[in-house]
């Protein structure tokens, strides 16, 4: 059997100081009791959380539950903080990049490390690439907007440019979508169902402003399967067609296949439709642990509907660099049949 490499996991420092001297909006954690937790953010519960944010020991426990070889460790989307001042902003990229090296260094060959830059200022950010490549970290990830400027704007291409140069990923996420105050409901419900609309628009602004095709070796990983991005291709395509082609220079559907995507659709059918459409080539295991949203068992998700976990493996080390070796995690007898039983990995 191969390996399964899940690379969509957040994590939460288990100390994030509030800091009077700070903007108002810098985050922060309480600790409760126990393991319990919240992030606070404007003197607000911005999440409750618990110790799997910070606890190797227990991330490692449910991967084994999971199936789960290696995690790759991001921050929690709305840690990236695109809307703080540069310099906390930077700061805290580096308390966040420094405690996922901790926890990488604790299982170095069952977790590798996704960081994060201060994206709002481009300069500074070029510069902590630096830092996240001495880590060993496979890339950054942002989120589908830096504070209202979108991912396709050239003010970006710098941060793009260096993390080529370097052979650092993106890794974009959801973060303050648009359109939440049209759907009418709850922000949780809201979520559910505007995140993938807000990576489709990210995802559209980097094909029309040229990013893909400027920067071919960029490996850019976008969360949730693309979002609604492969349904909406088809669309594009006849726009092309036609002469709306903001900088492209090929069909939106046939660029779009550079993109990575990872497997974190819950339904065999959505990731068949999106393998057919994109490509099962660049496609990634992913789970969203530790968050209720999270997809259990993502490696059995995913063979079921791909049918190869060696190649969803193969895929993650690519966009991981290939600078990782993974240790395959020892599972009770009991699991390993339940999984084969479910169509999980076979190589």
């Amino acid at each position: 059997m191969g390996v399964v490499v899940d690379v969509h996991t957040h994590i939460v420092p288990a100390r994030l100081a509030a800091d009077p001297k700070r903007d108002r909006r810098w985050p922060s954690v309480a600790v409760s009791a126990g393991d319990q937790a919240a992030v606070m953010i404007g003197g607000k519960v911005f999440r409750k959380i618990d110790a799997r944010s910070w606890d190797v020991g227990k991330r490692l426990s449910d991967m084994v539950e999971d199936g789960t070889d290696m995690q790759v460790l991001s921050p929690m989307p709305e840690l990236l903080s695109h809307w703080l001042p540069p310099d906390d902003a930077e700061f805290l990229a580096d308390v966040m990049n420094e405690e996922i090296a901790r926890m990488i260094a604790e299982a170095p060959h069952n977790f590798a490390g996704i960081g994060m830059v201060c994206a709002q200022d481009t300069s500074r950010a070029v510069r902590q690439l630096q830092k996240v490549k001495a880590l060993g970290f496979a890339g950054v990830e942002t989120g589908t907007h830096i504070n209202g400027v979108a991912l396709g704007s050239e003010t970006l291409f710098p941060l793009y440019e260096a993390a080529e140069a370097l052979g650092l990923g993106i890794f974009v996420h959801p973060l303050h979508p648009a359109g939440m105050e049209r759907v009418g409901a709850s922000a949780e419900l809201a979520a559910t169902a505007v995140f993938p609309l807000e990576t489709a628009l990210a995802s559209v602004s980097l094909l029309a402003g040229g990013v893909t095709e400027r920067f071919p070796r960029l490996r850019i990983l976008l969360s949730h399967g693309g979002g609604a991005l492969s349904w909406i291709l088809p669309r594009m395509d006849f726009g092309w067609s036609l002469g709306l082609k903001g900088h492209m220079t090929q069909l939106p559907s046939k660029i779009a296949r550079r993109f990575w995507y990872d497997t974190i659709l819950y339904d065999p059918a959505s990731l068949s439709f999106l393998a057919n459409a994109v490509g099962a080539d660049h496609i990634v295991v992913g789970s969203d642990y530790p968050f209720a949203i999270r997809q259990k068992q993502p490696g059995a998700f995913a063979t079921r509907a791909l049918g190869n976990e060696a190649v969803l493996a193969d895929n993650a080390l690519g966009f991981l660099g290939r600078r990782h070796e993974v240790k395959k995690l020892a599972r009770p007898a009991a699991a390993v049949g339940e999984s084969a039983q479910g169509g999980s990995a076979r190589g």
